[in-house]
């Protein structure tokens, strides 16, 4: 070892003892629900004694009737002789103004579906959801691993109080805050309102605090831990650390506890409805909700906040804490109505803890959005304490105050221009200046850090517009993944870009007549064809766009970029009178373009047999993982299978998407169909076309499953608070029963044994986290199949007394199967009398059985078996199974197996065999158990059905080419086509010492490296000295002894 690799092993030694030794603490969630109340919501808002005469109609009088038995069996069908009910009072100021709901609690469960469904019947009413509860736990733990929940949580870490003067880490002077309070502008006349655990009251910190209410069922207003206080501070603290807008108005909302001395805090939905309520009276400029959650369909809670912005509140929310993992975006932040915030440290890094990816609203049928619009500092941020003092907090709960204070700041500086101010405008200034960060993509970043000296000069000088997310698509570019990561070709799935448009001009709007497709000829654009399709009605504020792209026949041998662009026009409708403005808006496109890569590099990726949380309880591939019981990624290969997409795209494989079902690809373009984790159930014509497509095109199927019990399913239902009733899984980590029926055809069927455990295959350490081990497999010559011994981790879920202790099983876990021909036959025979043998049967239902046989019979009657084997061999298709799906999953990722799942696809396209694998393999021990086992079956309370297919596979109108523009509507749509004096002095101000702080940054960035260097080779001189003394110190005590 020479001397500079010693320096630089004391150097990773020295690093690694610092930062393993940082204490931190944690976040744990849990929830405790109040049975039996809903939510009633109504059309339009009312006293309260009209909401309940509405519900007294339909349910009649809460308190017991004094009526003849005859006469209440008359009139059963108005009151259901249904007496114990009740309105939950509201104690709160939002009692003494009209609201658009009422908390219904059924004292009498029995008839909960009957009442709701009852109250439903009212045409005042738009809808019954239950009541949601949230609680958040705050503990120290030096591990530091933060638990998860699917409800809204607060999304704060705590960190310490220790006093510190280093103010780089005052948020409001890294963003040169100071530059605008120089120029008098400090956040007055701006109303902020602050939706979080309260504010103590007479804080030394505060200047300008309006109005303290509280929306929870405590009776003191006051902080006790200190997660309102900090946000408050970071948006408008004047003293010590100081906050950015410190003359802003102060709208205290109290929507959670914290009176429990163990720093629990609970919130409910309609705690946050009554105070959306006021602050739409109160009329907020601002509202600030640093709490999240995976529930998009909670629908009072996300209508509401419709509601806010179309009343001109702008909000602003924290993405989540949920990252790194791709496809964890928190609601409401990922609205397009509202301003998302991720976080990122000091040193201009995306936060570990920072949610990203697309929106999973809109999969498995279509491809998600930019929720993520804006990321700024939220890791050891400064703020206020409870009482005086400050702290530090790390978490997007931190990112989101931070862009709320710098919101204030541009508003109290364009105060004369706060009639063009909304939810779409502020986001556009925002975005538009924002820094993009290096490294980064778009699903990471959104478009890019926080500028507030920017953003001030785009809202000084700001006219209204439309705009769009992203504002064009550039194949190019690494910020654009997934769109950078593979070309288009002929033949490929379409690319879909869904397109946030925002609307600075009117709250309503629509797209008159369809897009434009206008190809750049220069540049290849006639290679493109464009299909388009958008919300019909853009409110508030906002609408979307889907893009989908393919390659046409001319391109087929194309390689380079391919232009053009799409043109939309947009009519805005104004609230003051029945005008409306006309404007247009391009969508550039950069396309890269590659020839038709050959079969054998072509995977087709199922995404349609993929399902998710909300609306199902879909429950968590790994079984161990106890603090995230839902499976809420999507299961994509942009989200939680990112990893094994990019390690695929390294090797040369080309991935296609699949959004439909199996009869509508076609299979001779693609080596092998990738089946993980599907929940979703197959359609008859599916099997079928699967069979075909593996024996007459050669299609190779390579499927990776998860864990199926119906036992543990059971043991494993919770309370859901969407619901309001205890969830029963709909199947377990993935769709055995219905997997099975796809592999009947191939004599492959998976079994309930829930197996887990470390084992090796050759050097390759394994995990099987929770997975399903193979029952059923063919035992042609040259099939493999693979096992080992893992633990029942089944019977240790449904009774937790069990021991651990006992033996692990010997049992099959994975399989290679080289179809032939007269292996249909054999198969075909087993499947020709389901009367005669059930247990074997892989359909738990006889009558979509039956119907599964005579669609097979049907379809394979025109296959010559009889025929001699011909060349058509070399089409039959390879068949490779595994029954665990965690070790591609990154959502809970132990040991990855990516080198497992391309050696299944070398088999299942080129038919080659690891020598590995081929050593493993002991299939003829396997065998005796073939027939023995019953199969799973489907759990009681299943709702997943199969729906036939009865629509055509997806066909796009795709746009012709024009080259005509729209003209832009001839009338400004500005209030005034000068700035006065002030506007022309303050912007002139204002570039004046943007201008200077460049040139002071640039000086410091080049000092910053300079020292760095500086102090590293000082440190490595010094390491050397000390190191080199030690050595001649040891040499002279040899040489003495």
């Amino acid at each position: 070892m020479n001397v500079l690799t010693l320096i630089f092993t004391i150097n990773a030694i020295f690093g690694l003892l610092v930062f393993q030794c940082i204490p931190d603490c944690s976040v744990a969630f849990e929830t405790k629900v109040v049975p039996n109340e809903f939510i009633v919501y109504f059309h339009s808002k009312y006293f309260a004694a009209v909401r309940e005469s509405f519900i007294k109609a339909k349910l009649g009088s809460s308190v017991s009737l004094n009526i003849p038995q005859l006469w209440l069996k008359y009139l059963n069908v108005i009151v259901l002789q249904i007496t114990n009910w009740e309105i939950v009072p509201r104690h709160n100021i939002a009692s003494q103004i009209p609201s658009d709901f009422d908390v219904l609690r059924i004292l009498n469960a029995n008839k909960t579906d009957e009442i709701i469904a009852t109250i439903k019947t009212h045409p005042s009413v738009k809808g019954v959801a239950p009541q949601q509860s949230v609680r958040r736990i705050l503990s120290h733990d030096l591990a530091s691993n933060q638990t998860k929940t699917f409800k809204r949580k607060l999304e704060g870490v705590l960190r310490n109080r220790i006093p510190n003067n280093d103010r780089s880490r005052n948020v409001c002077s890294v963003l040169h805050a100071n530059v605008l309070w120089n120029l008098d502008i400090t956040g007055k006349g701006v109303r902020v309102a602050i939706f979080d655990t309260g504010l103590t009251k007479n804080h030394p910190h505060f200047r300008n605090v309006k109005e303290r209410t509280n929306w929870t069922n405590e009776k003191s207003l006051d902080d006790r831990v200190s997660h309102g206080t900090f946000v408050a501070g970071v948006i408008a603290s004047s003293k010590e650390c100081l906050g950015f807008a410190p003359d802003a108005d102060l709208y205290i909302f109290k929507v959670f506890t914290n009176s429990n001395p163990l720093a629990l805090q609970v919130s409910y939905t309609s705690w946050f409805l009554d105070a959306f309520n006021y602050a739409i009276y109160k009329k907020m400029n601002i509202l600030n909700l640093s709490i999240g959650g995976p529930d998009f369909m909670d629908a009072p809670f996300v209508e509401k906040v419709l509601e806010l912005s179309a009343n001109n509140v702008i909000m602003i929310s924290s993405a989540g804490n949920d990252g790194p993992l791709y496809g964890t975006l928190n609601n409401p932040g990922d609205q397009s109505d509202v301003i998302g915030v991720g976080g990122i440290q000091f040193n201009d890094k995306i936060a570990k803890f920072s949610s990203r990816g697309m929106t999973t609203w809109e999969l498995p049928l279509g491809y998600g959005r930019m929720g993520l619009d804006i990321v700024t500092y939220g890791s050891q941020v400064e703020g206020s304490d409870v009482r005086k003092g400050c702290r530090r907090l790390s978490g997007t709960s931190v990112s989101s105050p931070v862009v709320a204070g710098a919101a204030a700041l541009l508003i109290s500086g364009a105060l004369h221009k706060i009639d063009l101010i909304n939810p779409a405008s502020l986001k556009q200034v925002l975005i538009e200046g924002a820094e993009m960060l290096p490294h980064y993509n778009m699903f990471e970043q959104g478009a890019g850090k926080l500028n507030l000296l920017k953003s001030m000069q785009l809202l000084l000088s700001y006219k209204p517009k439309i705009s769009l997310i992203p504002p064009f698509l550039d194949f190019t570019l690494h910020y654009m993944w997934p769109y950078s990561s593979q070309p288009l070709y002929y033949g490929s799935s379409v690319a879909i870009a869904n397109v946030t448009i925002l609307n600075g001009i009117a709250v309503t709007s629509q797209i008159v007549g369809s897009p434009k497709w206008i190809p750049d000829v220069e540049q290849h654009g006639q290679f493109l064809q464009i299909s388009t399709r958008f919300s019909p009605t853009l409110w508030p504020w906002t609408g979307w766009m889907a893009v989908y792209i393919a390659v046409n026949k001319e391109g087929e041998n194309f390689e380079g970029v391919c232009k053009g662009s799409i043109s939309v026009v947009v009519e805005s409708f104004k609230l003051a009178s029945n005008d409306s403005d006309i404007a247009e808006v391009t969508f550039p496109l950069t396309i890269k373009v590659t020839p038709t890569p050959p079969r054998n590099k072509r995977i087709l990726w199922d995404q349609y047999h993929s399902l998710r949380y909300p609306p199902r309880y879909i429950p968590r591939d790994d079984l161990k993982v106890k603090s995230d019981p839902l499976d809420w990624n999507a299961d994509h290969i942009h989200t939680n299978f990112k990893d094994m997409y990019t390690h695929l795209r390294n090797i040369g494989y080309y991935i296609d998407v699949l959004r439909q079902p199996f009869t509508c690809f076609n299979a001779s373009h693609y080596g092998a169909l990738l089946i993980v984790d599907p929940e979703k159930e197959f359609e008859d014509a599916e099997v079928v076309a699967l069979k075909e497509n593996v024996y007459k095109k050669g299609l190779g199927v390579v499927v990776f499953a998860d864990w199926y019990n119906t036992t543990v399913m059971k043991k494993i239902k919770f309370f859901d608070e969407n619901t309001r009733q205890w969830w029963t899984p709909d199947t377990g980590g993935a769709n055995i029963p219905a997997l099975n029926d796809l592999l009947k055809p191939f004599g492959i069927a998976f079994g309930d044994f829930v197996g887990e455990g470390h084992f090796k295959l050759g050097d390759h350490s394994m995990y099987y986290a929770s997975g399903a081990t193979i029952v059923r497999f063919p035992s042609n010559p040259g099939d493999i199949l693979v096992g080992t011994k893992l633990n029942d981790q089944g019977v240790s879920i449904i009774n937790s007394k069990a021991s651990t202790k006992d033996a692990k099983k010997d049992v099959p876990i994975f399989g290679l199967f080289q179809t032939k021909e007269n292996s249909v036959e054999s198969n075909e025979e087993i499947i020709s009398n389901p009367e005669n043998d059930l247990i074997n049967t892989l359909s738990t239902d006889y009558s979509t059985f039956k119907n599964r046989v005579l669609l097979l019979r049907k379809r394979d009657h025109g296959i010559a078996f009889a025929k001699s084997i011909d060349s058509r061999i070399n089409n039959e298709g390879r068949i490779a199974v595994y029954g665990d799906s965690n070790c591609l999953d990154a959502t809970h990722l132990e040991k990855a197996c990516y080198w497992l799942l391309i050696t299944f696809l070398d088999f299942a396209i080129n038919s080659h065999k690891s020598s590995l694998l081929q050593n493993l393999n002991r299939i003829e021990e396997f065998q005796k158990i073939k027939g023995v086992v019953p199969l799973p079956l489907r759990i009681a309370s299943n709702n997943i059905k199969a729906q036939p297919h009865t629509e055509s596979c997806e066909k796009l109108d795709w746009l012709s080419a024009t080259s005509a523009r729209i003209e832009q509507s001839g009338e400004e749509l500005v209030t005034r086509e000068s700035q006065d004096y002030e506007e022309n002095t303050l912007q002139k101000l204002l570039n004046d010492e943007i201008a200077r702080i460049s040139q002071i940054d640039e000086y410091f960035t080049g000092n910053e490296v300079e020292d760095s260097l500086r102090i590293s080779i000082l440190f490595m001189i010094s390491l050397s000295i000390t190191v080199l003394l030690l050595f001649v110190l040891f040499i002279r005590r040899r040489c003495t002894l």
